[in-house]
């Protein structure tokens, strides 16, 4: 009697079943692929956490027209990073300064300190940035009226002062 193991590998590689590992190990394979795939990008995403809006003491002054802002502690600020937001009596200004700008809409030419695009855009400690609303925009500052600032970085808020005229 003849042994039919000989026969049987012959006949499984006919049949292709001599192919499943090939298939199984691929598969295997892909999966380990896609796993790996999958907690590397979770693994990366949770590294990648949002810098935190830096954090500053700004004093607000009003003469007339005029509101000068004066950075007293805190990190430095880049302005160009920055947007404000100008209230009178809690009713938002009709245009607000695009800083750092030299003429806008709605404010005289020419503010001054970081606020100016032809001065440094890094607002540290101890420097002043003015800017005056002109008589276009509204509503008014008058007397007796409270200015409120608010200023952003990344939409996250980052100064609130206020004070009256």
């Amino acid at each position: 009697m003849s042994w039919s193991r000989q026969s049987a590998v012959t006949h499984r590689t006919r049949t292709g079943r001599a192919s499943i590992p090939v298939i199984g190990t691929i598969a295997l394979v892909a999966v380990t692929l896609v796993v790996a795939l999958t907690l590397g990008t979770v693994v990366l995403g949770q590294g990648s956490t949002p810098e935190p809006a830096p954090t500053a003491v700004i004093d607000l002054s009003v003469d007339g027209d005029t509101l000068t802002f004066a950075h007293e502690s805190g990190e430095t600020l880049d302005v160009r990073e920055l947007s404000v937001r100008i209230s009178v009596d809690g009713e938002p200004l009709d245009d607000h300064p695009p800083v750092p700008f030299f003429s806008a809409s709605g404010f005289e030419s020419g503010p001054t300190g970081p606020f100016n695009t032809a001065s440094d855009p890094e607002w540290e400690i101890g420097e002043t940035a003015s800017l005056t609303v002109a008589d276009t925009n509204s509503p008014t500052l008058d007397s007796g009226s409270t200015v409120s600032v608010r200023m952003y970085w990344e939409n996250k808020p980052v100064i609130r002062t206020e004070t009256q005229v």
